[in-house]
């Protein structure tokens, strides 16, 4: 009975070691197979090595970078006392309204003038200082109405403003030193130094020539001698020659005139350019594009006028209606020229391949390779924009309801094989 015992123990024990054995064999086995199975994923990445490409949300542009000639609306004003430098009353890009007063010259005289001005008033207002009769009221009137003036005027940097109170201040002056003339026993020798300094106004006055905007627009003192040579009238005199001798520095700003000014069309101008693209050859009248300035600010343009150089070149007149006020600094600027601008599924050109004039991309997740079919929207030289087709597009490919269920799309961070080997993909 014992030795039976024994026996059956001991086969069970047999029995569990070697269970045990087969277990350690069977996990050994496995474990050299998945190792097997990465030296051989290992060994083909070497052998054939694949690059990815995430797929991403961007624009994508058909651009160029161009130099352009500015042409614009304007009308230069000089008056007949230009070379006595001029005052500006507008300031420089100011918008102004047709005949308002923007700026006047200094007369001959004017320094000497203002400094024998200056002195009789120092005169006036020591001689009625000293005043303390009964007028007084009168006078403490004024001087508040002169000192309330002369708070206005450290409030503001308007110039035009500046000048409108300027005036009232010397009017309220000329009310102060009439009423002392009339009045104290020292009127007369005020009285004198009035009629001094209305002289002296006067021959001021005469001498300076206000100048009025002939039109409304902007305003500017940059004047560059091409205000009558660069305008919309004259587009079909424009060619590369004729702008190439004009000798323009790009970027140069224009130099600020001290003996005219200009009113500018704030509603549009115009850029000429040359492009040597095959979309400048088929562009057309009318047709709308965008431009990039140097401030990086993209705004919409149209051309205007068209005009063939040579087999290779074409001459553009883009007309833009903002931005305007930017360009008035300069006369030939670079800029960058956008015949249309897409956004979308930006992938590689070089991952896209084509079978039976239907474009596809591989994508690659953990490995798996999936052929899917992609619409392809827009295309430049290095990428292009895709997009999954609607169910309707597929059914006028002839795909069935059943395919159109299975088909797989592609999405945003999705991994897409480059230079793709469709003959390797199921």
């Amino acid at each position: 009975m014992k030795h039976t015992e024994a026996k059956t123990q001991r086969q069970e024990k047999e029995k569990k070691q070697s269970n045990k054995q087969i277990s350690k064999s069977v996990l050994f086995a496995l474990l050299v197979i998945i190792v097997l199975y990465f030296l051989y994923i290992i060994f083909l990445l070497v052998k054939e090595p694949t690059d990815v490409f995430r797929v991403e949300e961007s624009k994508l542009y058909s651009e160029e970078s161009r130099v352009g000639y500015v042409i614009r609306n304007e009308v230069v004003v000089q008056g007949n006392n230009y070379k006595n430098g001029i005052e500006q009353i507008k300031s420089e890009g100011e918008k102004a309204a047709k005949n308002e007063v923007i700026f006047r010259y200094y007369s001959k005289n004017e320094e000497n003038l203002k400094s024998q001005i200056a002195e009789l008033d120092a005169k006036i207002q020591e001689t009625m200082a000293k005043q303390t009769d009964s007028y007084l009221p009168d006078i403490k009137l004024i001087e508040g109405q002169i000192d309330k003036e002369i708070e206005k005027i450290n409030k503001i940097t308007d110039i035009s403003k500046i000048t409108e109170y300027e005036k009232q201040i010397t009017q309220l002056i000329e009310k102060k030193a009439k009423i002392v003339g009339e009045k104290s026993p020292s009127g007369s020798y005020i009285e004198q130094l009035n009629k001094q300094r209305a002289q002296l106004e006067k021959e001021l006055n005469e001498g300076a020539e206000t100048i009025k905007a002939p039109k409304s627009g902007i305003l500017s003192y940059k004047v560059d001698g091409l205000e009558n040579v660069l305008t919309p009238e004259n587009f079909s005199a424009l060619n590369k020659e004729y702008l190439e001798n004009l000798n323009l520095k790009t970027g140069k700003l224009i130099a600020t005139s001290d003996e005219a000014g200009k009113i500018i069309d704030n509603f549009e101008a115009y850029i000429a350019t040359i492009s040597n693209t095959g979309e400048s050859k088929q562009a057309k009248v009318g047709d709308k594009i965008k431009i990039r300035l140097s401030n990086n600010v993209e705004i919409n343009a149209e051309i205007v006028y068209t005009a063939q150089e040579n087999e290779e070149e074409t001459l553009l007149i883009l007309k833009i209606n903002k931005e305007i006020e930017e360009l008035l600094n300069y006369r030939k600027i670079s800029f960058d020229l956008i015949w249309w601008s897409y956004t979308g599924l930006r992938v590689p050109n070089q991952s896209i391949v084509e079978e039976n004039n239907l474009h596809y991309v591989i994508r690659n997740r953990a490995g798996y390779l999936s052929k899917i079919l992609v619409n392809v929207e827009k295309q430049n030289d290095k990428y292009a924009i895709i997009s999954n087709y609607t169910s309707d597009e597929l059914k006028e490919l002839g795909y069935t309801s059943q395919q159109i269920t299975n088909m797989r799309n592609i999405s945003i961070y999705d991994e897409i094989v480059l230079k793709p080997d469709l003959s390797k993909v199921k």
